[in-house]
């Protein structure tokens, strides 16, 4: 039936039973600094390009292990950078899609991430709670209650509804509307390899309890 697997309400689960599940002890071990090929240090170069500098020795393991992969990384931070610098879904409610993602993906790594990028863009403290709670939660702007209907939709159903279309459309270009359902399936593609690695949060990164 459609539609019978959209959460638009609360996505309660325990926080420390998932944290251990996806987190941690990583399934895939990290490249050591001598089995870096030519294309992982292109990576590295890619990845750091705003550092002068570079120390193999302070890459984090998780592009030690993603860099194992060269070309699904490389397509994969391609496809990030594009949304995240070229793409035309405003910065806020970009991230407020993210979130709902990573929520409703129960991801740790994603979640504490972005958290720290949507605050800095805007997202207010009951912004976060509400993502939290879906599109049923009360306080949402008309607009943004259809950004976060659209991911449920996306994420339970596979399509969004013309209801929500309708709404995004009112103040979305048709570029805007084309780009939500590829961010959506970016971002659910990164939980998805980072939860079954079992990727090891980042220095700061308190994962899903982050607030």
């Amino acid at each position: 039936m459609s539609g019978n697997r959209i959460i638009s309400g609360p996505e309660t689960f325990d926080i420390d039973a998932r944290e251990a599940q996806v987190v941690g002890n990583p399934r895939i071990g990290p490249l050591t600094a001598e089995e870096f090929t030519d294309e992982a240090r292109q990576l590295v170069a890619e990845t750091f390009a705003q550092v002068e500098a570079i120390d193999k020795s302070d890459i984090p393991d998780i592009f030690g292990i993603l860099f194992k992969h060269p070309g699904l990384y490389r397509a994969q931070m391609q496809l990030g950078n594009e949304l995240g610098r070229n793409g035309c879904i405003p910065p806020r409610e970009r991230e407020l899609a993210i979130l709902r993602v990573a929520w409703l993906s129960r991801a740790p790594f994603e979640w504490g991430q972005h958290l720290v990028y949507g605050k800095n863009l805007g997202l207010s403290v009951e912004d976060v709670e509400r993502i939290t709670h879906g599109s049923d939660a009360d306080g949402w702007a008309e607009h943004d209650r259809a950004i976060i209907r659209a991911v449920e939709e996306l994420m339970g159903d596979y399509a969004i509804a013309d209801a929500t279309w309708d709404i995004l459309a009112k103040s979305w270009t048709e570029a805007q509307l084309m780009e939500l359902p590829g961010l959506v399936g970016h971002y659910l593609m990164t939980a998805l390899i980072y939860n079954t690695l079992r990727i090891d949060l980042l220095e700061g990164n308190s994962g899903l309890r982050r607030r």
